[in-house]
């Protein structure tokens, strides 16, 4: 009997059933994903699960795909995805049943970095530990690895198939700097020269640790250092040793924008003919400004992750932030994130009710000296705060938080409800993220029009019955910002709201703090390093000059054209606009349209 269209369609998917084994507790439900599986009905093992069992196990290969199950579980962890079965045979690694599934490798290049962007839980460091020889593929074949010539036969025909190659035959040393750099003090101990001393193999000490600012902080303790001190420390500790493949896990994290510039530098620094350089990084402008070409992730977060071929720099970020990948013709993302630089402005002119003035004001802080210039604010504005790391940009927003006083004690600051996000969170409750949401923003959290602004975009629901303890740095973040949008106030005081998230909830970050102030008429005040979202979020910007942690200026408020300008000046780079989504790209450094910009005084362009 011929078979129908329809038919040969359905049986061109492949089916994965992820059980998350962080929600699935098969002793306290009554296993309701097993009594509700119609294969289980008809007498087939589809769902096994015992209440001695930790998880319960899906047999994706008897699975049909209904879905019941996945409505049934009292506790959501339950997944079922269809895939086209062309990325059956692409299937790189898996690490065991039901859980995650990576397809595909990114293909480096020697002599060029390799940029790598995706979300968060997609494989990209799974991707870095295949590639660093750290984690063998299994192909899929999770129950019985295949040895290594089944995995070059797989890679056969392909460069990757010449690069496993070299490492097995001990020709590549791999070097990967870390993701979490917060984590180093626990592992090593001593000062940070001793540390550098032992991994000297290069004689280039000196010339990485005047790249990365570290020539004040040599003699610290590794326990001593602040973050972006650590960051720049497990850049140098990479840069300083002789090895093949140089993998930087999120380099810019912690960094101030200049820091972050001075970071790719020193990474494309690392470039020879024969080494291989391979970066993961969610700030977009730094991702463009350090890569040669791209790979993009995409998938389901925790579930799988898909590589694209290779792509140029600017299509590959653009394909990132469309959502549709052209070669495969594939649509990964239902919108396309597109900057235009302030939607308040292109709308009618918002109505402004209230203009609020803060005094011109003095703070010294030890050898520090901080001088604030007398500015104003209004309701539904977002005012960005611009300096390098130790400028006093947090000192400025606990003085108008009320969090300190000002010198002469006298100044006399606006008496305004603030509500604030502190730059460094700490999980110190005890218990789910729901009671904590209950106990601090009781009103908030379950009123409608926070739910449709914040908690929905910002994706809460995924979390929120998870323990605080538990959560991972960009999670917490996500909560904190809940907390903080969530708290009646007139004043939103948001330190670095885009740390530890991917690009894409920076993105969603930016929008949800932009229409919650203007929703709401109120003001925010935001410290953002990353420039894309800084750019997105400003209407107007502070700028903060001197010298970090001797003596500063906080300027008044200016237009988000004049402000960047002033603070690119101080940096000495360019930006220019990407025609497509208007998203700001960092110029390379002595190029042409760099030097025209320069010359004409156009550090920042607002418009092509």
């Amino acid at each position: 009997m011929p078979r129908s269209k329809a038919t040969e369609e359905t049986d061109k998917l492949t089916r994965i059933a992820i059980v998350n084994s962080d929600k699935c507790k098969p002793k306290r439900c009554r296993q309701e994903c097993k009594k509700s599986c119609p294969v289980v009905r008809m007498g087939k093992l589809c769902i096994e699960v015992s209440p001695n069992d930790k998880l319960a196990s899906i047999s994706e290969e008897l699975c049909i795909g209904c879905g019941i199950c996945v409505k049934k579980c009292p506790f959501e962890a339950i997944t079922i995805i269809n895939l086209p079965s062309n990325l059956e045979k692409d299937t790189t690694h898996r690490y065991s049943q039901n859980s995650f599934k990576l397809h595909r490798l990114p293909i480096p290049r020697p002599g060029e970095v390799l940029g790598l962007v995706g979300t968060n839980g997609i494989g990209k460091s799974t991707a870095l530990k295949i590639l660093a020889g750290k984690q063998k593929p299994n192909l899929g074949q999770f129950a019985n690895p295949p040895d290594w010539t089944v995995i070059l036969n797989h890679f056969r025909g392909s460069e990757l198939q010449n690069y496993f190659t070299k490492i097995l035959e001990d020709d590549l040393k791999a070097l990967i700097k870390p993701q979490y750099v917060d984590q180093i003090p626990k592992a090593v101990k001593g000062t940070v020269q001793q540390l550098l001393d032992k991994k000297n193999e290069r004689d280039n000490q000196n010339i990485i640790c005047d790249l990365l600012d570290l020539q004040k902080i040599r003699n610290r303790s590794i326990e001593d250092l602040s973050g972006g001190e650590l960051q720049r420390f497990a850049c140098a500790m990479v840069c300083i040793q002789d090895g093949d493949i140089f993998m930087f896990d999120e380099p810019s994290s912690y960094l101030d924008v200049k820091q972050r510039l001075k970071a790719a530098v020193t990474i494309r620094s690392l470039i020879r003919p024969d080494k291989f350089i391979i970066v993961v990084e969610h700030d977009l402008s730094v991702l463009d400004y350090l890569s040669d070409f791209i790979c993009c992730l995409y998938g389901v977060p925790g579930a799988y992750g898909v590589v694209t071929m290779p792509f140029s720099v600017r299509e590959g970020i653009n394909i990132f932030l469309d959502g549709f990948v052209p070669t495969e013709n594939l649509r990964f993302r239902d919108e396309s994130l597109v900057f235009k630089v302030s939607e308040s402005a292109s709308e009618e002119e918002v109505k402004r009710m209230n203009h609020y003035e803060y005094p011109a004001m003095t703070k010294t802080m030890g050898d520090f000296h901080l001088e604030v210039r007398q500015g104003q604010f209004t309701d539904s504005e977002i005012l960005v705060l611009l300096g390098e790391n130790g400028t006093g940009k947090t000192t400025f927003i606990r003085l108008l938080a009320g969090r300190d006083r000002p010198d002469d004690g006298s100044a006399d600051v606006p008496v305004l409800n603030i509500s604030y996000k502190p730059q460094k969170i700490s999980p110190k409750y005890n218990g789910q993220v729901r009671s904590l949401l209950h106990d601090k923003i009781k009103d908030a959290y379950i009123h409608p029009q926070f739910v449709t602004d914040v908690m929905k975009p910002m994706k809460l629901d995924d979390i929120i019955d998870q323990e605080v303890q538990n959560l991972s740095g960009g999670e917490l973040q996500r909560v904190a910002m809940a907390l903080c949008l969530g708290k009646p106030a007139d004043v939103y005081l948001i330190d670095e709201p885009s740390a530890y998230l991917d690009s894409e909830q920076r993105l969603a970050a930016a929008k949800v703090i932009k229409r919650f102030i203007l929703h709401a008429k109120k003001t925010g005040f935001v410290v953002e390093h990353d420039f894309i979202m800084a750019t997105y979020l400003a209407d107007r910007v502070i700028v903060f000059e001197g010298i970090a942690s001797v003596s500063t200026t906080a300027h008044s408020p200016q237009s988000l054209l004049a402000g960047m300008n002033r603070f690119l000046e101080l940096l000495g780079i360019t930006f220019r606009r990407d025609p497509n989504n208007y998203r700001p790209r960092i110029n390379k450094a002595n190029s042409v349209k760099d030097t025209d910009q320069k010359r004409a005084g156009q550090y920042f362009f607002l418009e092509d």
